[in-house]
């Protein structure tokens, strides 16, 4: 029985590439008491790899996380298959507004201690307690009241190409991170503000609802199905968006784009830009943000020294990679000194 992929990222994308068939990107996540998380590895593994679903998938003891692309042909047959698992029956989809093919090149179900790293201690706190879900019509009315204080769940890096007007982007790298920032900003106004909390698809503020409600604060309200449903909702009921930018996503593509604003900066030259990159210096592999100028004049790279590695032979590319981790394990993603424009520190202040 085959329970891992056999192709190369090089070797899907070219099947992809001949095929050429609609393929739909979308991801779903739900908190449930799974008993034997690798047993049911397995066979998430097995039915999706027979569908050819491509894609990255958490599973552990309090649930599953997944971002899939799947065969548009085959959708009706994916949803039977979820439908089929007494927990994710009816589980809400939420569907990318774009779509591409190469959003995922394989398909990895991997065993997680949690779905969602938030460094929380889940014995502690009821996590079924959540705070009110939001559809996109009541979001809008909520954040309009002067008592409401709107909190972006994500890291800096994808807040800072796109969030809600008026909304706090906590200066973070991790979702944990932001957990104790807000707390403590918000301490005194636990029982007199609403606090509304938003991500990417709703996944983060599942958990960081309930959290905030054990630590006391009274009015706790959550985007449902984060900006990607947002945004679907605000599409087919014509409402305003209150979106500004780009959403970033966590496949190939990097971003969805929300509105046409454009609030960030490319990191190396400061021109208007919202385009993550990754640099082409597979050692390094950065994430930042850069424009086409840049891109071309540094040849995908983050600095002066990742463009000569790239001109190296690729042996030599490789024998330098050896035993090192990629840089933006200590640099983070678009923190790096190397870049000139990147987005500067701040404290969070939500009042």
């Amino acid at each position: 029985m085959q329970l891992y992929n056999t192709l190369s990222t090089k070797e899907r994308e070219a099947l992809l590439e001949e095929a050429g068939e609609e393929r739909l990107t979308l991801s779903f996540y739900q908190y449930a008491k799974i008993g034997n998380p690798q047993l049911f590895r397995n066979h998430l593994f097995v039915a999706w790899d027979a569908m050819d679903v491509l894609g990255r998938i958490y599973v552990a003891n309090e649930g599953i996380n997944a971002q899939l692309s799947v065969p548009a042909k085959r959708f009706k047959e994916f949803k039977a298959f979820l439908d089929g698992i007494y927990f994710l029956e009816n589980v809400r989809l939420n569907i990318a507004i774009e779509h591409d093919t190469k959003s995922f090149l394989k398909l990895k179900v991997k065993v997680r201690t949690k779905i969602v790293a938030d460094g929380l201690n889940d014995e502690t706190f009821d996590v079924t307690n959540k705070g009110v879900h939001l559809n996109a019509e009541e979001f809008n009315a909520i954040i309009e009241d002067p008592n409401t204080v709107l909190v972006d769940m994500r890291n800096h890096y994808e807040s800072e190409i796109g969030h809600f007007k008026n909304a706090v982007t906590p200066d973070v790298d991790t979702f944990r991170d932001s957990l104790d920032i807000i707390e403590n900003d918000l301490k005194e106004h636990k029982e007199d503000k609403n606090l509304v909390m938003y991500c990417t698809g709703g996944i983060r503020c599942e958990k960081a609802s309930a959290y905030y409600k054990h630590k006391g604060f009274k009015n706790v309200y959550q985007l449902e199905g984060g900006i990607i449903e947002y945004t679907r909702q605000v599409m087919q009921k014509g409402l305003e968006n209150k979106f500004l930018g780009k959403n970033f996503v966590f496949d190939n593509r990097r971003a969805e784009r929300i509105s046409e604003d454009i609030i960030a900066n490319c990191h190396q030259c400061g021109k208007p830009c919202d385009t993550h990159v990754n640099c082409a210096n597979e050692a390094c592999h950065l994430l930042f943000i850069q424009c086409e100028e840049c891109a071309s004049k540094m040849e995908n790279c983050c600095s002066d020294e990742c463009k000569e590695i790239i001109q190296l032979p690729y042996e030599e590319q490789k024998r330098l990679r050896a035993g090192k981790g990629n840089s933006n394990k200590i640099f983070k993603k678009g923190r790096s000194e190397k870049l000139k424009f990147k987005a500067s520190s701040c404290t969070f202040s939500a009042l």
